[in-house]
């Protein structure tokens, strides 16, 4: 079927979402197009090409990209594909292209911004509408490209709204990332984890900010981390903080996690505060906060670290968590299959324990191997397969309904409570952005 608006809008309700928005090949290629080639998409961060000639792939929506420093400093971000016979024109993640960008096939040869800078045999072209300096036979810049504190975006799209005015109060989780290093600067360390999910990508940002589920998904993770943390106490050690990033899932438990408030934004942004014993009494710790008070002074290093956030939502494709310097990214491949990106980032001017705590948490909650990733993965490949039943229609977003808190704009979850607010608030954004041509 060709989908209108009005039968797209019908598939969110205020309190659930009709199981096709996941599973109709339709609709999510509607998607890749009205949500992933028009918003603002996480390309990557500047650290990632530190000099001339680097590069990094992309995926934005359907389109294949890269991000390019040029040999004025310049970053770039462009399509992937070589103007003259549509060759990709580098197919490794990461690399240096060198003073030039080298097409494989016909050794066509092209500027780091872009410009074609020479073909061989050109005389062959004479008296052609082929000319060197029509920018059609250039490679072609994302419409748009912009970045916040040094993390990069792109839109396919000509128009829309700038990047600040999309990201928000999302900003925060970038500020954080750059704040809380004492010489104000954060760098990607080493490349990423990478995952194929057998899921529709909204599973996986649901998930994210879904705190009814941890206490119960994750519930032999925090067991198991336990079991291990008593072995090392009896021991006559202390058990390593990284285990209790697990153990915390056992310790709080399922109801504990009414603690914890969210919020969700217009653009479909969310965020979850904080949870995890981040600021111990610890001589690693206070090494670094005193390093933060001689780099910003006692009153703003303490603003800065008293930002109480653990995961911020960057709809419609990011996750990052702040105080912990990781960041992850998804690229939709098919209605139920998602690849996502999970990085690091190591905060320039604090302690190597710091970092080292951080690492623990990457390697421990958001590696491909660890339990909390298994867990996960396990139940929304379930979920995927449940949505293509035709025994009910609609996935339920009910816990809390009727109780969200409007705060000038911004959704708050009602306190003491699991609710769904953040799944809710998403689900109307992307009803927004799939509805936006006015076509009935």
């Amino acid at each position: 079927m060709t989908w209108s608006d009005s039968e797209l809008a019908a598939l969110v309700e205020p309190d659930r979402m009709h199981r096709k928005a996941y599973v109709d090949a339709e609709i999510f290629e509607l998607e890749m197009e009205r949500i992933f080639e028009r918003n603002w998409i996480y390309i990557g961060h500047e650290s990632q090409i530190p000099g001339p000639g680097d590069y990094y792939l992309a995926q934005v929506g359907r389109q294949p990209m890269m991000m390019t420093r040029d040999h004025h400093g310049e970053i770039n971000v462009l399509y992937n594909r070589c103007p003259h016979r549509a060759a990709q024109l580098c197919t490794a993640r990461k690399g240096n292209a060198g003073k030039l960008i080298r097409c494989s096939y016909h050794a066509w040869m092209f500027e780091l911004n872009g410009k074609l800078e020479s073909v061989p045999a050109v005389k062959g072209y004479d008296g052609t509408a082929f000319d060197i300096d029509n920018p059609e036979f250039h490679v072609r810049k994302a419409p748009r490209a912009d970045n916040y504190r040094g993390f990069w975006f792109a839109s396919l799209a000509s128009e829309g709204p700038e990047l600040e005015a999309h990201l928000g109060r999302s900003k925060e989780a970038f500020d954080q990332l750059i704040d809380r290093a004492p010489a104000g600067k954060t760098v990607v360390v080493g490349d990423c984890f990478r995952m194929v999910q057998q899921s529709n990508w909204k599973l996986f940002m649901e998930n994210q900010i879904d705190v009814s589920h941890p206490g119960a998904t994750h519930e032999s993770t925090g067991h198991a981390a336990r079991s291990v943390e008593r072995d090392i106490e009896q021991g006559g050690e202390t058990a390593d903080m990284g285990y209790r990033f697990l153990s915390d899932f056992l310790r709080i438990g399922i109801d504990g996690w009414t603690k914890f408030g969210t919020t969700g934004m217009p653009q479909g942004h969310c965020t979850l505060e904080g949870y995890m014993g981040l600021r111990p009494s610890d001589p690693d710790t206070n090494e670094y906060v005193q390093l933060m008070y001689d780099a910003y002074g006692e009153e703003r290093a303490e603003e800065i670290l008293g930002v109480n956030l653990h995961h911020v939502l960057v709809y419609p494709c990011n996750s990052v968590q702040p105080p912990l310097q990781q960041l992850r990214t998804i690229r939709p491949l098919a209605p139920d299959k998602t690849l996502s990106e999970i990085w690091q980032f190591r905060l320039i001017g604090a302690p190597e324990a710091i970092y080292q705590r951080s690492l623990s948490y990457y390697y421990l909650v958001n590696s491909p191997s660890t339990l909390v990733n298994a867990d996960d993965l396990h139940n929304w490949w379930k979920c995927q397969n449940g949505l293509g039943s035709t025994a009910g229609e609609w996935a339920s977003f009910h816990r809390n309904a009727g109780q969200d808190i409007d705060d000038d704009g911004i959704l708050r979850s009602t306190p003491d409570s699991m609710s769904e607010m953040p799944l809710r608030s998403m689900a109307q954004a992307w009803k927004r952005y799939m509805t936006a041509n006015g076509e009935e």
